[in-house]
């Protein structure tokens, strides 16, 4: 979108997952980083999340999933930004995923998975490096 200031961030919660303190952790992170965040809270569907990202002109979307159901839900939330035109909003997630699914899920477009042993630092710089590159 070619916006200048803070790079802006989504960070959810699909699904039935009721831990959110990795989320928090990262949300946090990513605010003491210099970015704008917006959290969404739990038990959201892939539509709210995406309508929120569309609302928030949000540049990504940072899923969190300890459910299992990380192929299902991240695959429904790009499905929706297909379909709604915001491709360019990228979609990057972490939690409890098995490095089987890892190289499946970055198929259909994921940027990026962060497993339980990612550190916030890497998180935080991920973004800055791959989220809105070249912003000012």
């Amino acid at each position: 979108m070619g916006v200048s200031g803070p790079i802006r961030v989504v960070v959810a919660k699909p699904g039935l997952d009721g831990h959110d303190r990795g989320a928090k952790v990262i949300a946090r992170a990513l605010r003491d980083a210099g970015m704008e965040v917006v959290y969404t809270g739990l038990h959201q569907t892939p539509e709210q999340i995406v309508d929120t990202a569309i609302q928030e002109d949000a540049d990504a979307i940072g899923l969190s999933v300890l459910s299992g159901a990380h192929n299902t839900l991240f695959g429904k939330v790009l499905e929706l930004l297909r379909e709604r035109d915001a491709e360019d909003i990228k979609v990057f997630g972490g939690g409890i995923i098995p490095e089987d699914d890892i190289a499946p899920l970055k198929e259909q477009g994921v940027a990026a998975i962060f497993t339980p042993g990612a550190t916030t630092t890497e998180i935080v710089e991920w973004v800055r490096a791959h989220i809105r590159p070249v912003a000012a």
